[in-house]
């Protein structure tokens, strides 16, 4: 384990400013970073950036070895599992070298792509990408006539997406453009587009417009203005294609809005007017809308009503309310549902078949899976009429799968694993589920994987990742960048912790606003439990969060930093009290409703009890090594900065303490599959050399 080399850290300035909030004074010396377009801050960022640099600079074999063995582990040209949608099949691939995938589509009947078409590519992410050192595709949407693509992109990582439309047909892209748009979608005429607009100070989607292709090209209409700032608006087509609706939705409530798809010139009805703490989504079959609604209960009910009556008086229902069971989406076809649901921390798909031309529906068996800790969803099925359903399954010891369930017979067919080349062996590793006791006596489910030949109880160095917030459930998924972990001894686990939503939404209530002290208590009760069971070193413990996982890190490190040995904390929300205070900033008036409001005097004595940026004091904390890109909008670059800048005047060890900016990237980091690799083989480096593994 190592200490600071000969290093000097940069050291940034202090610039007095306070706030007074309730009869308490906030002291922020480091305020003035939030100057984006201060020379001096970009000054610091970079010398922190070289400092980071020049203190992992002994560990650049070790950061080359790493990426060279995570690229080894990924078939570099490689295509996805086709899907139809109308009379294409469509797929994305990848080329060894080119750091984005290639969209594309061949015609094809019921079985399958016909081998002699030609491929037609719709987005190349590598052509759309040159000039640019960020790269994402955002929303997409083509025509039922498989004409005409609707499709945003992002250049910067600012999550600032850009409208065009492509002319599948001649290959040409329009001259016609829209900034700050979401989500889009075609309406059955095959020329009407209906889109969504961020507002650009909250960045919440709060507009929806209409475009008409042909008659209208530089005259879109507003149709509707969700002035609520809690709220954002979302687009999309109901599986049949029978109606458009747009949702709009806080973190607690929503209402949503419906028009036939071939009716453009009508306005939306709403389902259900908002009430506050009711949230419903909403699809349609057969002249019955199927509504998932939490009105009698916070894990979601399934009823069903007349299209021409849709009010809460017209309500049936099929699926009750249950205390242990979450019903976290519903997949309608014509002849069935697949009712997604979230079980004993674990995910579930079970299937209801449709007797007649009624709404109602029986229970028909579920599909099965075998591991004790796993995840499965839906893929893509965009045929409605159709007894064949798509699911995606994937472990902590076994790559991405994808499925077709045969709904008439019961089976499963794998249509693609991805293949892990490089000699992997699956047999080797073991996942295991345990529970960990919370303060309170609540069982905090723990998923675990390691390398079987390399287990040795007590001793093997122990890293575990959390997050716990929005309700947000943990996936279970595998990855091959891991096994250069694991293949070093190391074992990984995964905290489910409160606040995030694994055991429903009782979960995450009781990990949120005046509960959320229960997140952090509950990781380090799991990291406790986990050491108390042999499954790690005591003195060799890593943790890993990022974002509101990011809180989580700060949070544990100053209630007991003697707990672990290093950190890795990406684009973490630390700053907690300065950003809820102020309501200028993106996503802080909707945070409201997972956090609280800090202008209520209650709200803000309980955040500032666990505000990172805020509870920083003199001690001895862990190696740590923290993360943020200069282009994030959902948490603002500053906050790791004066983070990091504050914690360099109190920390009293002479353990790393790193900041690494991406000065080109936002939220998600890189976007290159190549890039994004390198970004990994760093955090792991920095973890291997703390924990002792790559002394």
């Amino acid at each position: 384990m190592s200490q600071i080399p000969l290093h000097s850290p940069p050291v940034a300035r202090k610039t007095h400013s306070e706030t007074r909030m309730h009869g308490v004074l906030l002291v922020d010396d480091y305020r003035w970073l939030r100057d984006k377009e201060n020379p001096d801050v970009t000054a610091y960022l970079e010398a922190e950036n070289a400092y980071a640099d020049a203190v992992m600079a002994p560990l650049a074999g070790l950061r080359e070895e790493l990426y060279q063995e995570m690229l080894s582990h990924v078939k570099q040209t490689d295509v996805s599992v086709p899907y139809r949608d109308g009379a294409w099949w469509y797929y994305t691939r990848t080329e060894e070298g080119l750091q984005y995938g290639i969209h594309c589509r061949k015609r094809g009947g019921t079985e399958g792509p016909n081998a002699a078409a030609e491929e037609e590519v719709l987005l190349d992410g590598n052509e759309l990408a040159k000039g640019h050192a960020f790269f994402s595709i955002g929303d997409t949407d083509i025509t039922d006539d498989g004409r005409w693509l609707a499709y945003t992109t992002d250049t910067r990582g600012f999550r600032q997406f850009t409208l065009r439309i492509k002319d599948l047909e001649t290959g040409k892209t329009l001259a016609y453009e829209v900034e700050r748009a979401g989500s889009v979608v075609w309406a059955a005429d095959n020329r009407t587009l209906f889109y969504t607009v961020e507002d650009e100070q909250q960045k919440r989607q709060y507009q929806l417009w209409r475009h008409d292709r042909i008659e209208q090209p530089g005259q879109d209409v507003l149709v509707f203005q969700e002035d609520d700032e809690r709220f954002n608006l979302a687009a999309g087509r109901t599986r049949d294609g029978e109606y458009i609706v747009v949702a709009s939705a806080s973190h607690t409530t929503s209402e949503a809005r419906v028009m036939r798809a071939d009716g453009t010139a009508g306005s939306f009805a709403v389902i259900a007017p908002r009430e506050d703490e009711h949230e419903y989504s909403v699809d349609h079959r057969n002249g019955f809308w199927y509504i998932r609604t939490n009105d009698l209960g916070r894990n979601f009910r399934l009823v069903t009503a007349p299209v021409a009556t849709p009010g809460r008086e017209h309500w049936t229902e099929q699926i009750p309310h249950r205390e242990a069971v979450m019903l976290e989406d519903v997949d309608l076809f014509a002849g069935f549902f697949i009712a997604c649901e979230r079980e004993d921390g674990l995910p579930r798909l079970r299937l209801w078949r449709f007797g007649g031309e009624g709404a109602e529906a029986a229970a028909a068996g579920e599909i099965a899976f075998p591991e004790p800790a796993y995840s499965a969803h839906p893929h893509v099925n965009r045929v409605f009429n159709t007894i064949a359903f798509r699911y995606a399954y994937q472990s902590l010891v076994t790559p991405s799968s994808v499925y077709e369930y045969d709904v008439a017979t019961g089976a499963s067919t794998l249509l693609k694993q991805l293949e892990i080349p490089g000699g992997f062996d699956r047999m080797l590793y073991a996942s295991e589920r345990i529970r960990a006791n919370a303060p309170d006596g609540v069982a905090i489910p723990v998923s675990l994987v390691y390398r079987k030949d390399k287990r040795e109880p007590g001793k093997n160095p122990l890293y575990v990742y959390g997050y716990g917030s929005y309700g947000y459930s943990l996936p279970l998924g595998f990855s091959s960048n891991r096994l250069s972990l694991l293949d070093r001894g190391v074992v990984m686990a995964y905290a489910h912790i409160r606040g995030g939503g694994d055991m429903g939404e009782p979960w995450h209530d009781a990990g949120k606003m005046l509960a959320k002290r229960n997140s952090f208590t509950d990781f380090i009760a799991s990291v406790e439990d986990l050491i108390a069971l042999g499954y790690g070193d005591p003195g060799r413990v890593a943790a890993e969060g990022g974002s509101a996982g990011g809180l989580l890190m700060g949070a544990i490190v100053n209630m007991r930093p003697e707990l672990f040995r290093a950190i890795v904390s990406h684009v973490p929300f630390v700053d907690v009290m300065n950003t809820m205070l102020d309501a200028s900033l993106p996503l802080t008036v909707p945070e409201y409703e997972e956090w609280g409001d800090p202008n209520r005097e209650r709200y803000f004595k309980y955040m500032l009890s666990y505000s990172p940026y805020d509870n920083l004091r003199a001690a001895s904390y862990p190696a740590m090594l923290v993360k943020t890109s200069l282009h994030d909008s959902q948490v603002m670059y500053w906050e790791p900065a004066k983070y990091v800048a504050k914690l360099r005047t109190l920390k009293t060890d002479s353990h790393p303490l790193l900041l690494v900016t991406n000065m080109e990237a936002g939220h998600g980091g890189a976007s290159g599959r190549y890039d994004y690799l390198k970004e990994i083989a760093l955090d792991y480096a920095f973890v291997l050399r703390e924990l002792g593994v790559a002394c």
